[in-house]
């Protein structure tokens, strides 16, 4: 039987460990640092998830067969990299890979060099240099932050004066670090995630998902981590996925190889349906969060089998997938994704007919309280994703907090493009 800890604390966590609990092969899991949610299924563990000694002291001392990386700044501060020179068993890309996701220009780069499709763009370190040049293009502008910045270094400016302030922001105030801003040209079409397992050039693909940026109701508001997600999605044909998969994932495992840095690990494609074509929006380096929290319950295989073979760059084979479709609803804490207050109390939790997956909470004096600014999501299933999206609906109703906000719109774009 297996030891498997999982690195992380949030809503995606959640869902692996969550995943890893059905598998008859694993026999205990660790979470480090977890959260109120994840500790009941697994041991928490006071560690910081950019702590890589401390995480590879205790991973040798609980003899851990497995462990799997959740965020991406445990990945871009070399994790599976030490891991491994120690010789021990972990899934995620090394360092090298992860640049994929933390650095833009050196995705924007490959994907240039070996023809994959995605919008045109210059990169900017001065930010008068950056601002003449959006000036001299017609808006919106899209402004990406070459960096991990949370989910909210990206920045679609429909006014001179969003774009003056997103570039101030991030070439001369560093609000997320001293770093460079691409410039893409603006695309248009519904954006779509899809996830694959991949081990060098060997590649997996998951059911696709949506989830949902902006804060409010009608795609209003600041961008978030995201506010919602759902699975299957019913405005993507069999061709749009083939493509995907045949003329983007596949030739971008294939062109890290070929760099010499080889991808292990969930490879997370942003993509959009544009009037030209399905084209490359980003690329992560890791499990979406909140699209892990709908695609994995819809995973029939057995989820360590996968993560081993992966780990071991060896080829997963094909995964099964449910049939039933998966709607979550994000709740948030009251002025996120800005400034928000943490310890208001949370009830009701019990009570949901679906899956709760927490990501930003804690326990106090044995009440459960807000944590975070993204604080849970509640994922229920249906015969479609309209039907999962109204037994989500209900059911994060029952839900008791003073200090929460959701969106009742998730999916609702889509199955109104579908009729």
């Amino acid at each position: 039987m297996k030891r498997v800890l999982v690195v992380g604390g949030g809503g995606r966590e959640h869902a692996i460990v969550d995943a890893l609990s059905r598998s008859p092969q694993v026999e205990k899991i660790y979470c480090a640092p977890g959260n109120a949610g994840i500790a009941r299924q697994a041991e928490c563990v006071p560690i910081k998830d950019t702590d890589v000694e401390e995480l590879l002291r205790f991973a040798r001392e609980q003899s851990i067969d497995l462990t799997v990386v959740g965020p991406e700044a445990a990945l871009v501060v070399g994790i599976v990299d030490r891991f491994r020179e120690e010789g021990l068993r972990i899934f995620g890309p090394t360092r090298a890979a992860a640049r994929i996701e933390s650095s833009k220009e050196f995705a924007k780069n490959l994907m240039e060099r070996y023809g994959i499709p995605t919008a045109g763009y210059r990169t900017f370190d001065d930010y008068e240099a950056a601002l003449a040049y959006v000036r001299s293009r017609p808006l919106p502008a899209v402004l990406k932050y070459d960096g991990l910045a949370a989910g909210k270094g990206v920045v679609v400016a429909a006014t001179m004066e969003e774009a003056e302030e997103a570039l101030r922001d991030m070439l001369l105030d560093d609000k997320f670090g001293h770093g460079r801003v691409v410039v893409e040209d603006y695309l248009t079409g519904p954006e779509f995630s899809f996830m694959c397992f991949v081990a060098g050039d060997k590649v997996s693909p998951m059911v696709l998902a949506q989830d949902h940026k902006r804060a409010f109701d009608g795609d209003r508001g600041p961008n978030t981590g995201g506010m919602g997600a759902y699975s299957p999605l019913p405005f993507l044909a069999p061709e749009d996925e083939a493509f995907a998969l045949e003329r983007i994932m596949r030739p971008v495992a294939e062109a890290l190889v070929r760099e010499g840095c080889p991808f292990t690990g969930v490879l997370y494609g942003g993509l959009m349906k544009t009037p030209q074509g399905i084209q490359v929006i980003e690329f992560n380096a890791r499990f979406g969060d909140p699209e892990t929290e709908v695609v994995l319950p819809r995973l029939k295989s057995d989820i360590y089998d996968i993560f081993r073979a992966v780990a071991d760059g060896e080829d997963p084979g094909r995964t099964e997938w449910h049939d039933f479709a998966t709607l979550g609803v994000v709740l948030a804490s009251e002025g996120y994704p800005g400034s928000y207050e943490k310890g208001a109390e949370i009830t009701g939790t019990e009570q949901i007919d679906g899956v709760v997956y927490h990501m930003g909470t804690a326990l106090r004096e044995g009440r459960l309280v807000t944590a975070g600014g993204r604080v849970m999501i509640v994922v229920c299933r249906g015969e479609d994703p309209e039907q999962a999206r109204l037994k989500a609906l209900a059911e994060v109703a029952k839900i008791g907090c003073d200090r929460l906000f959701y969106r009742r719109d998730i999916g609702c774009k889509a199955f109104l493009r579908e009729k």
